[in-house]
């Protein structure tokens, strides 16, 4: 039997490590978790905050201002993720109708991933990717990140972007 190639393995690690969402997602997905639980910021959220904006601010656009709700919605979804052991857009419907109605958002989207032990190793994958890339460099005036580590020490991220 021939032994499969490493190329096609590390292609789906890839795929599976990382996704992106915008607006446009299904709007059917279930209940969010509509709690305001923002936990103490961690070391790497902060580091990733300051990439992001200092990558904004180095191709002329303005930085992001961190807001709590924001924060609350990434979270839930970051532990949820996690309790999923699955990187996923799902309850994204949700997440971007608690921030219409709460914060008044008028464009919601986020990046997420998976397994990234860096602050700089997730933010240049995003700046890597077209699709997360956008995000990064979207028309937005807020921003703020969950990150988290599983039972096994793997980190997942939820980064939810919005434009009031």
């Amino acid at each position: 039997m021939k032994k499969p190639t490493l190329l096609p393995v590390m292609v789906l690690f890839a795929l599976l490590s990382f996704s992106c969402s915008t607006d446009n997602l299904d709007e059917t997905a279930n209940n969010v978790n509509s709690n305001l639980v923002v936990p103490e910021t961690k070391v790497i959220e902060i580091e990733i905050v300051e990439l992001i904006n200092d990558y904004r601010l180095s191709i002329g656009l303005n930085p992001l201002d961190n807001m709590e709700v924001i924060k609350s919605q990434a979270y839930s979804h970051t532990d949820y993720m996690i309790e999923k052991d699955n990187v996923s857009h799902d309850n994204f419907y949700q997440r971007k109708t608690y921030l219409v109605n709460h914060v008044g958002a008028n464009k919601v989207s986020e990046n997420v991933a998976y397994g990234f032990t860096s602050a700089e190793s997730v933010v240049n994958a995003w700046l890597n990717s077209p699709g997360h890339k956008e995000n990064i460099e979207g028309d937005f005036t807020n921003f703020d990140i969950s990150a988290e580590k599983n039972s096994n020490g793997k980190w997942y991220y939820t980064n939810i972007f919005v434009k009031k």
